[in-house]
């Protein structure tokens, strides 16, 4: 952060301690004709990017019986992680205590106060996942929106946010409606690491994106779709590589893209662009249906290696919105 830029309030730092009443608090909401509206206005479709399967699949075969226990020996961790999921009648469940297995960096740090601790998370999600062309938005105060399989919570969004004029800004608490982004901009620090995570003021170490560690701890590479978590309607979530044609088991592995863009103009009201530049907020992006291989939530229909049948399933990508906001099963 530019030490002459205007106020940075640091001490109530959280990604989403509340939710806010007169505030959007995710990138997408669901209107009551089921059009898409963004936080800083405007439209897109909910079309998606690969057919949307009308029959529940069911989960049951893969990952049922996930279950690690490791020291983590890094500085600011010192503690066993420990994740669990089971498989029982329709339900998988997890029971964990968040504690990352892999690598971090160091917290606190001077943009992120908080350390990490051991949590109590015990959550279920469906075997039998229905998806729908609704899109429903979770994250922070709207709910959990998935896990890695470590049992570490997924929430790409925060809770900061600027005022109009961006003379005061927030990372913890919104001051104002131009809700901050984590990753991808250089306007505000949150002392995220390389796992593109960071530390609430409870003590939970969660991702904002790419799970860096956990992926190479998988075997991740370029060469495979690698499943790294479930989401809260419990369909799968992969790390960034998939079919070049989704259907189509046969066809080469490669980078998975998502379909948002950058706005061409900035929305009306929105702190000046010489301040912040475009990207430093949720709502500087639009989904661009067809500009990628996802849908709005950063998901398609295809094939995987667990899954040769086809299933719904959402990828974390290396650009914008790095991990689901929203969710396109039935929740």
């Amino acid at each position: 952060m530019n030490p002459t830029s205007p106020t940075i309030l640091r001490s109530r730092f959280a990604d989403h301690p509340r939710a806010s009443a007169n505030l959007c608090t995710a990138l997408l909401v669901v209107s009551a004709v089921g059009v898409l509206v963004g936080c800083g206005g405007g439209s897109s479709s909910s079309a998606t990017a690969g057919a949307t399967p009308s029959a529940t699949t069911g989960t049951s075969g893969v990952e049922c019986a996930y279950s690690r226990s490791a020291f983590n020996a890094s500085a600011s961790v010192n503690l066993t992680s420990t994740a669990n999921w089971t498989c029982s009648g329709t339900a998988r469940a997890l029971a964990a205590n968040g504690v990352p297995d892999h690598a971090v960096g160091s917290f606190p740090n001077a943009d992120n106060p908080n350390t990490i601790s051991a949590q109590s998370v015990t959550v279920t999600f469906t075997l039998t996942p229905t998806a729908t062309t609704v899109a429903t938005p979770l994250g922070g105060p709207a709910g959990v929106i998935g896990f890695v399989l470590n049992g570490v919570k997924i929430d790409a969004g925060t809770n900061g946010g600027c005022n109009d004029a961006g003379t005061v800004c927030d990372p913890g608490m919104p001051a104002g409606q131009w809700r901050m982004e984590a990753l991808g901009q250089t306007s505000f620090r949150f002392g995220t690491d390389s796992n593109n995570a960071h530390v609430q003021p409870g003590g939970a170490y969660h991702y904002h994106g790419m799970p860096e560690g956990f992926v190479t701890a998988r075997g991740g590479n370029a060469s495979k779709m690698t499943l790294i978590g479930w989401a809260a309607d419990g369909f799968p979530i992969y790390a960034r590589h998939g079919y070049s044609v989704a259907a189509d088991a046969s066809s080469a592995i490669r980078l998975v893209k998502g379909s948002y863009r950058l706005k061409a103009t900035p929305d009306a009201n929105r702190p000046a662009v010489t301040l912040y530049p475009m990207g430093a907020f949720q709502q500087d992006y639009e989904y661009a249906a067809g500009s990628g291989d996802l849908d709005e939530c950063n998901g398609r229909t295809g094939v995987t290696p667990d899954f040769p049948g086809g299933i719904y399933h959402y990828y974390a990508t290396d650009s914008y919105p790095f991990l689901q906001r929203c969710v396109k099963g039935r929740v």
